[in-house]
């Protein structure tokens, strides 16, 4: 995957089967499912992949315990359903995980275990194990920082976890594979129309400056929570389609959470779930949900959130989490369909919707990472029905997603790049020096740099730090301090001067500042 290629690709072909706007989750899989069925396929993302709300959430592949209590059978069943399918197409950056709830109440064992039960039926073939009802000392033993006083037990349950960014890397070489062609750091700055029908829009490249006017048989607004951004551009005065709903999740050293098992608090003062999650070594924790306003590619933590989220967590252990020990601190806004309902966004439902309006702009938003191959089913079904395309089956069900290998060892540190982990290997017999670490205390290794370089689309130290790595997240100050070797890395593959290397320095630091508390 390569963008000068994607480039070529844009600036020779003269009109598109489907131009779908946004690089994230549903974009994405929109991107995959089109160019799968044969559509001359185009994704423009404003900045990089799954920049926004993909690269943020909580790690999870899950039904929604909290949807099942909320009586949203239809959502859990589709959401188990699609956990099923990424598991066995994405085995490399996915995995079934056990989760705990700790019960402190006698009803609790009884009444959680009853609806997990449920919740494993729903699953029918594609489930994960069956629940079980656990004694307080097997409780301490999966959860050794458990409080133990008054601990009636536990009951565990499976569900899925993943690496969000990273699986949205492998969408977008998934879709090239396929034959689409994919472009990060493009961004859509009109519509065309013709006879009041939508007809081409028109694209800027962020790094060339360059403008194109892409034609389309049919436009996919899947820009998440800017959905209402481009459907403005398409008719002004519209009433918003989302409500942002900001969600904080902080991530700790693995000592809080010694334990192999995720733990789950199923009840807060604001109607949600807590998770604590174990993600590459460390452990995520939360998350929040905050009604906001503005509409940010980097939202940042309110005090009231982290204060939340250590709140509840050092209720229910015996070691107590500071401020300090937080590694990194992460914002992600949801877009929640807008809907009449209470100003508390945590019982609105996580249902998308698809919109189309009268000049035929298609427009998704909503839903969640676990369900997004049905949302790009479903948004591409409905824009090859409105563009009278050649009607194709959806094919993505059973689709190996890019890196699913056969051979797959979990035991080798890099093991989520699945197939391309031979990729990484041939780099070192290149360069033998890029075997080395970019941080002490983290599996990356400088030939993770020029593999996303050369094969990932990344453009900047960001890219690298945030999304291609994961470092940023796991742990900003680490992060900081490798991000000069990357940028040295980086110049000399790319053969950027020095000055590329000082403004790409401060301009991270500048940003990862923001992921410390």
């Amino acid at each position: 995957m390569n963008r000068a290629s994607m480039l070529h690709n844009l600036e020779k072909e003269t009109q598109w089967d489907v131009v779908i706007i946004g690089g994230g989750a549903t974009g994405l899989g929109a991107a995959v499912d089109a160019s799968n069925r044969g559509y001359k396929t185009l994704l423009l993302e404003q900045h990089d992949f799954a920049k926004a709300t993909s690269s943020r959430s909580t790690k999870l592949l899950h039904g929604g315990v909290r949807y099942l209590a909320q009586g949203n059978f239809k959502l859990v069943f589709e959401a188990l359903r699609e956990r099923g399918y990424l598991l066995k197409n994405a085995p490399h950056i996915s995995a079934s995980a056990s989760f705990i709830i700790p019960a402190y109440k006698w009803w609790e064992k009884p009444y959680y275990a009853a609806g997990l039960t449920l919740y494993d039926i729903m699953a029918g073939k594609l489930g994960l194990g069956k629940t079980k009802v656990l004694s307080a000392k097997t409780t301490l033993a999966l959860l050794p920082t458990l409080k133990q006083t008054r601990l009636k037990g536990g009951i565990a349950y499976k569900d899925g976890q993943f690496d969000d960014t990273r699986l949205a890397i492998n969408l977008a070489q998934t879709a090239v594979e396929n034959g689409a062609t994919v472009l990060n750091y493009c961004g859509v700055t009109g519509l065309i129309k013709n006879n009041k029908k939508l007809e081409a829009v028109i694209a800027e490249d962020k790094i060339s400056g360059a403008i194109f006017t892409v034609k389309a048989k049919i436009v996919v607004n899947a820009t998440g929570i800017f959905v209402d951004d481009i459907m403005a551009m398409d008719k002004s005065g519209q009433p918003p389609l989302v409500t942002p709903s900001q969600g904080v999740h902080l991530v700790l050293p693995k000592k809080f959470f010694p334990g192999e098992e995720a733990m789950m608090i199923p009840d807060t003062s604001d109607g949600r779930v807590l998770f604590a999650v174990p993600w590459h070594e460390n452990v995520v924790v939360g998350t929040t949900d905050t009604p906001v306003q503005n509409k940010l590619l980097e939202p940042v933590a309110l005090e009231a959130e982290v204060a939340f989220i250590l709140e509840h967590f050092n209720s229910y252990f015996n070691v107590s989490i500071a401020r300090a020990d937080v590694l990194s601190v992460f914002a992600g806004l949801r877009p929640l369909v807008k809907i009449p309902a209470p100003k508390n966004t945590s019982i609105m439902p996580r249902d998308h919707c698809i919109v189309v309006s009268e000049s035929n702009l298609v427009s998704i938003t909503g839903g969640k990472w676990t369900t997004y191959r049905k949302m790009a089913e479903e948004v591409i079904d409905k824009a090859v029905k409105i563009a009278g395309l050649p009607k194709k089956a959806c094919a993505t069900q059973h689709l190996k997603i890019h890196g699913w290998t056969e051979e797959l060892n979990t035991n080798e540190p890099l093991s989520f790049y699945g197939a391309d982990w031979e990729e990484i290997k041939k780099l070192y017999e290149e360069n033998t020096a890029w075997l080395a670490l970019l941080h002490p205390g983290y599996c990356y290794t400088r030939a993770c740099v020029i593999f996303a370089l050369r094969n990932e689309m990344a453009m900047t130290v960001e890219d690298v730090l945030a999304r291609r790595t994961r470092l940023l997240f796991l742990d900003a100050r680490a992060a900081i301090n490798a991000a000069p070797r990357v940028a040295i890395l980086m110049a000399k593959e790319m053969d950027r001067n020095q000055q590329w290397i000082r403004e790409q320095v401060e301009e991270f630091n500048l940003l990862a500042k923001a992921y410390l508390l």
